[in-house]
């Protein structure tokens, strides 16, 4: 508001001026669009209003965020349309459900199961796309811009029924997307299928499904808990679930500290919600045992050997081809998610 009192004293005060000035001083707002209800109340809706905060205290009120929750505006497989044609400025990707659109930067979904910590993805996944520039190309085919990391939580599978052998897969059918998921699913013994985690809850309860990969904020955020009552903690791992992007031309309307202020938060965003995330965890956890959701330790061997499987594997080198048609060392990249 410096500006507005420069202009008061030039103009000594006059009302008329004040209130010409109040009209064109008025904030822009950049429209969020998310799949996420508000009501979920689980790390990603919590720390989506965080970043809106932030982002308005930062600016100073010059900007603000409004956020379209629940999929208002675009559901959760049209937001890249919707950002792409300037529906929303700035929206959720969810990576994994464009396995052939994002190949670069879906790299982590290609690589399921992996090893490493939800920090430890939002690391690298910072590292690579300031080192590799084919991470933004790809993003600018769309007309988009990331700003934010968003890494999955560490999944297990939750099931309408007990699972506490490998044996015990055989048959069961498996909520699947992507290339690597289904890979693993058929290692295991089971039968992917293909579905929306927006639709999962519904399958679970009618039968359709037996168990869905999820992690454990995300089962209550989903509500999968009221109708699967046994979480499996297999090691499927944290996987790279969305990326915060913006409309390429919205980002390049903003001046040269807005830009800042939001690439600043998108970073920091990494930390807040896996803060949000642990405490979460553990409130849940403590529920569950109230509730009657069971724990049901696996072996961490088993996730292991399935990324092994022909299947799997076949899905991490076709990757890697078609990531190095584009000049990124993507076999360099590839191995960072073996498990050692």
């Amino acid at each position: 508001m410096q500006g507005h009192d420069r202009l008061k004293l030039l103009m000594g005060v006059l009302a008329v001026a004040a209130v010409s000035f109040a009209a064109t001083a008025k904030a822009d707002t950049l429209k969020w669009i998310t799949f996420k209800p508000q009501a979920a109340g689980d790390p990603q809706a919590i720390t989506t209003q965080w970043f809106a905060d932030e982002f308005k205290k930062r600016t100073g009120g010059k900007h603000d965020i409004k956020i379209f929750w629940g999929g208002s505006v675009a559901k959760i497989t049209e937001i890249p349309n919707a950002l792409e044609s300037g529906l929303g400025d700035i929206g959720d990707v969810v990576t994994p459900y464009f396995p052939d659109k994002l190949l670069i930067n879906n790299v982590v979904g290609f690589f399921i199961p992996q090893p490493h910590s939800e920090i430890e993805l939002s690391q690298k996944m910072i590292d690579w796309t300031s080192r590799y520039k084919q991470f933004d190309d790809e993003m600018k085919r769309y007309n988009m811009k990331v700003i934010g990391w968003r890494p999955l939580e560490k999944y297990g599978l939750i099931c309408t029924k007990p699972i506490r052998s490998a044996a015990e897969f055989a048959g069961k059918r498996i909520r699947g997307y992507g290339f690597a998921l289904p890979q693993l699913i058929k290692a295991l013994g089971a039968t992917p299928v293909s579905m929306a985690t927006p639709e999962a809850y519904e399958a679970l309860q009618r039968g359709i499904l037996d168990c869905s990969p999820i992690g454990i904020t995300l089962a209550r955020g989903w509500r999968y808990e009221e109708v699967a009552k046994y979480f499996i903690n297999i090691k499927l791992g944290a996987g790279w679930g969305h990326l915060i992007a913006m409309n390429r031309k919205s980002y390049e309307k903003l001046d040269p500290q807005t830009r800042a202020i939001l690439e600043g938060l998108g970073r920091e965003y990494v930390i807040e919600y896996v803060n949000v995330l642990d405490d979460l965890t553990q409130k849940i956890l403590a529920d569950w045992k109230k509730t009657g959701v069971e724990v049901i330790p696996f072996p961490d061997d088993v996730m292991a050997k399935a990324s092994q499987s022909e299947g799997v594997q076949s899905v991490r080198k076709e990757w890697v081809k078609k990531a190095s048609a584009t000049g990124l060392p993507a076999q360099e990249i590839a191995d960072y998610f073996a498990f050692q």
